[in-house]
């Protein structure tokens, strides 16, 4: 902690073992399904029902080698379910796990942070803004600790906590710190007792699963109509009605896309799991397809846009500026180009000292060299002060920390209440504009000289030249107090102003390409900061986000704007700077207001209000758990390249889903079809049911779910982002979808009579009019790809292509096959039907598109 550097020893890790044998900490959840329960649950289909009910007519009928053929497909479809949805199930549970909250905890006296499920009773716990209290327990430690604990009692007001109260599981920190012990764990705690209250109700569906499903129910019905009117009209031409009977269910089971919905989530899925190696998490699959819309991406500037490796620059002190070189054998600060030190300068080692005691960092040595693990504004400036000698474990000899009010993002400082055998010091730590104001004097070495109005001015003017280069300026200051003050926490006036610190936050090296790479894309980059906004300004037009005449927007203005003034002007301001959590939610607000799908990024507790506003919430990984509790994506890297490269994968997702789509209602309305225009030229159906569950089963599932994952289109990122409620439709593909399904119709047909008409027989027209199907489709799927007919950057579709046309050519070649499936050998001048019936579709249409492209 901070709070008088009190040491923890913690549980050991015996005393773990035995505590873990009551128990883990996770409340009982409703039980998922097991392996064998997953695999039978395939079977639970209506069309799997209605397949059965086609089993039993063929072995009624005599057919056995009918029957158990179809019971070999239902059982192939099967395992190919089961195994797709396994593996979705497992990267999903894996997801999740990735995502659980976790704990700091002391054991052996060693801070380590765990799974929350492994916190123990006994445990030592800490706990700091944004934190999710993970187990009930009694508070040992508190410094300004209010907690929120809305979910437990319905009270939105955070409640301050004191030591010796208690804390519950699910309550958030909202600010302070604190330490406890944990009491109860698991479904012993509170929260455990109104588990229900926390019951998961599963995953839900995306919005384009619904839509998906709502479609599959349509299409199914008028494929069903059609199936129903090829078993009429075969039986009123005499047909036996069995016959037709078991050809109208086995057309229904091939034409209706039952799987889509299916599909969507494997591929929702895969695509995850790719957005993971490009270090992010996506904690729920409608953030999937919504990543894809976004049309604004506000981010925060430390740590996403700069590198969060804070370097000191140079240090305003005693009316000096001291240069500060980080590296080499002539590190130091430096004065007039000469080297000097804090012993030279009492106003150095005060402002050096006010920065160690403000801290939670620690320095250790590693190989010689200082290193500061934790917050990195903190090690910019603890590293330079031990160099000089000053260092925490020397202060606290001299020093009691007695009072700690951390850094709060709206008021922007933080203070510490010190005491020692000589004084009570109150040190501040914060915002240039804020300390200043409340100084009336500033320590040279001399001593505390007044603080005039022409200092401040000039202390002003060069703040603001720090602020031009990029630096990031830190105040401290101090006050001495009095016995009876000596409890004093907040920020006071008479204070004595040691100085400013100006540290460099670099951009990321990606930042610059991936803003371009947005504004190609049509997608409006945003910059949100605290910081100053000269400092804001120079660093958004380093990576381009700024550019003259876009409007920068301050905290001040914007709280004196309504939200119609906001909105007005948001499309315009490209920069908002010195802003507080409060008002990132109104930002959200108005560019939502303005019709765009807005990401909004964010690190800290007050930040999870905006970011569940946001249409797509991005939590930095180093961010508060209830933050990453809140979104739906989490940045492994803290790094803004990433939200764009989510923001392109989310639209080669609805790409590629708009293609497999695309690829199967054309392949289901033309099987359809193509039964029914063959009994129109007045022969017995083209194909025999187990031909049509063979095709079924070889153009739908492994085919659709490798489109699925077909690289993106060379411009994905140079189109405009596509409204949120377009439909899946648009652009024409409902017209594509019936030209091709019709095409795929006649020409199965047309080969199915050529070939009759050619003195072929039924038996050798039928196999023609299976392979024409069949290849017909995996030629379409590859003018589906995003560059048609490529035989590279998809080897996944490529292999399922080729798996496909090979059984096809088993099914019709090989004569163990051939009796199975009722197939001979199609040779010679019947082929040439057959070749041609595969490239009608994609010549024909190639023909229309360049007709309608000379004449439009």
């Amino acid at each position: 902690m901070g709070g008088g550097w009190v040491e923890y020893r913690g549980l050991t890790a015996q005393q773990v073992v035995e505590a873990q044998k009551n128990g883990s900490n996770q409340l009982t959840k409703q039980k998922k399904n097991g392996i064998a329960a997953l695999f039978f649950s395939q079977f639970r289909d209506f069309m799997i029902l209605i397949l059965a009910l086609a089993t039993l007519i063929s072995a009624w009928m005599g057919q056995t080698a009918e029957a158990i053929s179809i019971v070999a497909i239902v059982l192939l479809n099967a395992v190919m379910g089961f195994l797709q949805e396994y593996k979705t199930e497992k990267t999903l549970d894996a997801l999740q796990a990735m995502t659980a909250p976790g704990a700091v905890v002391i054991r052996d006296g060693i801070r380590q942070r765990i799974p929350a499920a492994q916190v123990v009773c006994g445990d030592t716990v800490l706990l700091h803004p944004g934190d999710r209290v993970v187990a009930d327990g009694v508070l040992v430690e508190a410094q300004q600790l209010f907690l929120d604990e809305a979910l437990l009692t319905g009270e939105s007001i955070p409640r301050q906590k004191k030591t010796g109260d208690a804390v519950y599981m699910g309550t958030v920190v909202m600010g302070g710190s604190g330490v406890f012990t944990v009491q109860s764990v698991g479904m012993d705690t509170e929260m455990g007792k109104i588990a229900g209250l926390l019951e998961d109700n599963g995953r839900q569906k995306t919005p384009l699963q619904q839509r998906l499903t709502q479609l599959g129910k349509g299409v199914a019905i008028g494929c069903l109509a059609i199936c129903v009117g090829v078993s009429i009209l075969g039986w009123s031409r005499g047909e036996p009605l069995l016959d037709m009977l078991l050809a109208g269910i086995s057309l229904a089971v091939a034409a209706i896309p039952e799987g889509m919905p299916a599909i969507v989530t494997i591929v929702l899925a895969l695509s995850v799991g790719r957005i993971l190696k490009k270090g992010a998490i996506i904690r729920r699959l409608p953030a999937v397809e919504t990543l894809g819309c976004a049309g604004v991406i506000c981010s925060d500037k430390t740590g996403t846009i700069t590198q969060n490796k804070m370097t000191l620059q140079k240090v305003r002190c005693g009316g000096m500026t001291l240069v500060y070189h980080a590296t080499g054998k002539g590190r130091g600060f430096y004065h007039n180009e000469k080297k000097t030190s804090a012993e030279q300068h009492s106003c150095l080692a005060g402002l050096l000292r006010c920065a160690v005691l403000c801290a939670d960092t620690a320095v250790t040595l590693e190989k010689g060299e200082p290193r500061a693990q934790g917050n990195p504004t903190e090690a910019a400036l603890l590293i330079p002060a031990w160099l000089e000698g000053i260092n925490g474990e020397r202060l606290s000899v001299r020093f009691r920390r007695t009072g700690v009010q951390p850094f709060d993002s709206e008021k922007k400082y933080m203070t510490v209440t010190v005491s020692g055998e000589k004084e009570t010091l109150l040190l501040c730590k914060g915002a240039p504009d804020v300390l200043l104001a409340r100084c009336d004097r500033w320590l040279a070495d001399s001593g505390e000289i007044p603080l005039t109005a022409a200092q401040r001015l000039s202390v002003s003017k060069e703040l603001y030249e720090m602020a031009q280069d990029g630096l990031r300026v830190i105040a401290l200051a101090e006050k001495r107090l009095a016995e009876q003050s000596a409890q004093e926490n907040g920020l006071s006036y008479g204070m004595t102003l040691l100085g400013f610190a100006a540290l460099q936050d670099p951009p990321k090296p990606q930042v610059k390409a991936a803003v371009s790479r947005c504004k190609r894309a049509g997608v409006k980059p945003v910059m949100i900061t605290g910081d100053h906004p000269r400092t804001a300004q120079a660093i958004a037009e380093q990576v381009g986000i700024w550019r003259p005449g876009d409007q920068l927007l301050t905290g001040d203005r914007l709280e004196k704007m309504t939200d119609e003034q906001l909105k007005e002007v948001c499309m315009r301001t490209s920069v908002y700077a010195r802003v507080t959590p409060q008002h990132k939610l109104r930002i959200v607000q108005a560019y939502q207001g303005c019709g765009m799908v807005t990401a909004m990024t964010g690190d800290g507790v007050n930040d999870a209000p905006a970011i569940k506003q946001a249409d797509i919430g991005v939590a930095m990984n180093s961010g508060a758990d209830v933050t990453k509790q809140a979104a739906e994506v989490i940045l492994l890297d803290d790094n803004f390249a990433t939200v764009v490269a989510t923001v392109e994968e989310g639209r080669v997702i609805y790409q590629n889903i708009r293609r497999f789509v695309r690829y199967l209602l054309t392949g289901n309305l033309g099987e359809v079809l193509s039964m029914f225009f063959s009994m129109l030229l007045g022969l017995p159906m083209a194909l025999v049911p187990i031909q049509i569950l063979m095709v079924n089963l070889l153009t739908d599932g492994l085919p659709a779910i490798a489109l699925g994952i077909e690289p993106p289109d060379d411009d994905i990122m140079q189109r405009p982002p596509r409204p949120r409620t377009q439909s899946i439709f648009a652009e024409g593909l409902l017209k594509v979808i019936l030209l091709r399904g019709v095409l795929l119709g006649i020409s199965t047909a047309a080969v199915y009579e050529a070939v009759w008409l050619m003195g072929g027989g039924l038996s050798v027209a039928g196999s023609a009019a299976f392979l024409t199907l069949v290849i017909a489709q995996m030629v379409h799927i590859m003018e589906c790809r995003s560059h048609p007919f490529s035989l590279s950057g998809n080897p996944a579709l490529l292999c399922a292509v080729g798996v496909s046309i090979g059984i096809t050519l088993i099914s019709v070649y090989l004569p163990v096959a051939q009796t199975v499936f009722h197939t001979v050998a199609v040779r010679g001048i019947y082929l040439l039907p057959t070749l041609a019936g595969i490239w009608l579709g994609p010549v024909l249409t190639a023909v229309l598109h360049r007709l309608r492209r000379a004449f439009v």
